[in-house]
């Protein structure tokens, strides 16, 4: 079944990770749909309603982005604290999420001892918001691809062999 991949990328241009990643994804068109934040709302003042419409639509969603200042891009935070709303995704009759198989993409820039005790504070852990407002919401959580180093200009090949486990992690 086709998966829903928003990316929250505030600026694909530049990226090398997220962007390989989108090409290798590209590469699957009955497997992914890439529904761009920035690309369709640059102001991201999000269309509530179509967004809802389209979260309900797909059984498993993936949320890709680049880790920023230890936590999800502005993007993403708004765009849970817009779309996921009371009555919704939570609270009285909010089960539009529920079941939902729920998906993480990350890239970081630091190396992956930094994200490792005893250096560093685990992903897991600083991804604990997002993660625990999904579960909320009664959707499953599902694997979690990474790419380290991105600020160290990692070799292509190392790149492109990731875009392929990230896509081959979420086929069926």
């Amino acid at each position: 079944m086709k998966k829903l991949v928003i990316v929250t990328h505030p600026d694909l241009k530049t990226s090398n990770i997220n962007k390989t990643w989108i090409n290798e994804l590209k590469k699957h068109p009955n497997d992914f749909e890439i529904h761009s934040l920035y690309d369709k709302y640059p102001n991201l003042n999000f269309d509530i309603a179509q967004e809802q419409a389209l979260l309900e639509s797909y059984d498993e969603i993936i949320f890709q982005f680049p880790l920023h200042w230890f936590s999800t891009p502005y993007a993403l935070k708004k765009y849970i604290d817009d779309v996921f709303t009371y009555g919704w995704a939570f609270g009285p009759e909010g089960d539009k999420l529920k079941g939902k198989k729920i998906g993480l993409a990350v890239s970081t820039g630091g190396i992956k001892d930094s994200y490792t005790p005893p250096q560093g504070i685990t992903l897991k852990d600083l991804l604990n918001d997002v993660t625990l407002s999904f579960v909320y919401c009664g959707c499953e959580l599902g694997y979690i691809h990474i790419f380290h180093g991105a600020m160290y200009e990692p070799q292509e090949a190392d790149v492109i062999a990731n875009s392929k486990e990230y896509v081959s992690a979420f086929i069926d």
